[in-house]
């Protein structure tokens, strides 16, 4: 199932500021043509914030436009991560447990 709370919002600092909560839950990033890289974390604001301030390599390659989200309990996070990679096949990442990122834009929160 894709993410709950589908809608794209714009990649940018006002929109992240204005449409990510700073709760616990998942996240994806894409541009027009894939998903990009799906991640969790404590704070999806914070964690959005970062990736938008200082890029990895890999997103600085892949360019996020757009990000949504989906709350989710600190338990159930990376499971529902592992589902959401699964379904839609991000680039920038795997099975979380399986082949953890080489810096794929992964900055993991607890």
């Amino acid at each position: 199932m894709p993410f709950e709370n589908h809608g794209s919002r714009s990649f940018t600092r006002i929109s992240i500021g204005r449409n990510a909560p700073a709760a616990s839950g998942v996240y994806g990033l894409s541009n027009a043509l894939q998903w990009i890289y799906i991640g969790e974390t404590a704070n999806i604001q914070a964690e959005l914030t970062k990736h938008l301030q200082d890029p990895s390599e890999f997103l600085r390659q892949y360019i996020p436009s757009g990000f949504t989200y989906e709350l989710s309990a600190p338990e159930h996070r990376t499971e529902r991560q592992n589902q959401l990679v699964f379904e839609l096949e991000p680039v920038g990442n795997r099975l979380v447990g399986q082949s953890q990122n080489s810096r794929s834009g992964q900055s993991k929160s607890e």
